[in-house]
């Protein structure tokens, strides 16, 4: 075999899984669990390492491998994840409208921040009117930094 090149990883397993569905997301079976559901919208690094350990999977196992049955408890997990975390662990704590506390995912997440954006420019308030402007919304500086346009660069003495 040619230097430096490196040959397909052939695996004993019939059963593996190539692409795993989890949460109308595509995970990449070659992909150790907790990294794999990292790709996940929505789940992070945390959330991945609560899921795996109640799971009862080691989470340096190749997601493709597990069986289908387990796939199907970590997607359980993953979905009610809101009911055994702390409410500082979830992504939407006190939704505007109902009031729960909600963690979301995928497109979801997309959906309800675009909605929360466009709520916050109807009411005018000051978060909203930046957003309109596409200027810094958290309060970082913006002198010096995220400059773009032809105001940029130092004018010299004509």
């Amino acid at each position: 075999m040619a230097k430096g090149k490196k040959e397909p990883q052939q695996t004993e397993d019939e059963n593996f899984n190539f692409i795993v569905r989890i949460v109308n997301s595509d995970i990449d079976g070659q992909k150790r669990t907790v990294i794999g559901l990292q790709s996940i919208k929505g789940v992070g690094k945390r959330v991945a390492q609560v899921v795996a350990k109640r799971a009862n999977v080691d989470p340096s196992v190749k997601i493709g491998s597990l069986s289908d049955e387990k796939i199907k408890e970590i997607e359980g997990l993953v979905k009610s994840y809101v009911e055994y975390a702390p409410s500082w662990a979830i992504n939407r704590q006190m939704d505007y409208e109902t009031g729960a506390d909600m963690h979301l995912f995928g497109n979801d997440l997309d959906i309800i921040q675009k909605d929360d954006i466009n709520r916050m420019k109807m009411i005018r308030c000051y978060r909203g009117i930046r957003h309109e402007g596409r200027h810094k919304v958290r309060g970082q500086r913006t002198r010096s930094n995220g400059r773009s346009g032809l105001t940029m660069g130092v004018q010299r003495k004509s």
